[in-house]
């Protein structure tokens, strides 16, 4: 059975929020997870972000992976970019 570490999305339709969560590969974004490491939400200014460091060490010893989108949350290369439309980027001639 492998096992990642992964965000799975809260929060409401226009503010997200996420919990950091370990989880078994083959269930859904949202599904039934291992065990609960920390939050994050984005919409918070500035961003707010807690993991257990400890908690998550243990895991990454048993042979857990953990995702690219967590990786860079915990490095703190991770910048959130809010959704715009396609039609806002174009010029109006």
């Amino acid at each position: 059975m492998s096992i990642t570490i992964r965000l799975a999305r809260i929060g409401k339709t226009n503010s997200p929020a996420y919990k950091v969560v370990v989880s078994n590969t083959r269930t859904k974004r949202n599904g039934e997870y291992l065990d609960v490491l920390g939050h994050f939400n984005p919409s918070h200014n500035p961003s707010l972000l807690q993991i257990d460091k400890t908690k998550m060490e243990d895991w990454v010893k048993k042979g857990a992976m953990i995702t690219d989108s967590v990786n860079k949350l915990v490095k703190g290369e991770y910048t959130f970019t809010p959704y715009t439309r396609q039609n806002e980027k174009k010029e109006t001639k």
